[in-house]
């Protein structure tokens, strides 16, 4: 995957947390960006897949019940 630079302008106070938040994970405000940018976009992905599964329980499952051998009796035997 080719990387490339973009230049961002953010408030002073911005760059300062988000610093702050890099050092105390241990990682770069790149790395916390990529992470943020990676979340959002996979998203559409989860979206895309509620949209399959919403579809799929309007369509109903095909299911069959087979010939009932007890009673209900029989299940409230002990």
């Amino acid at each position: 995957m080719e990387h490339r630079n973009i230049t961002l302008r953010l408030p002073s106070d911005l760059i300062r947390r988000a610093k702050m938040i890099a050092a105390a994970r241990d990682t770069s405000i790149t790395a916390l960006v990529r992470e943020y940018l990676s979340s959002i976009n996979g998203s559409d992905d989860y979206d895309e897949a509620w949209e399959a599964e919403r579809r799929l329980m309007e369509k109903g499952l095909p299911m069959r019940v087979g010939e009932v051998t007890w009673t209900r009796t029989d299940t409230h035997e002990r």
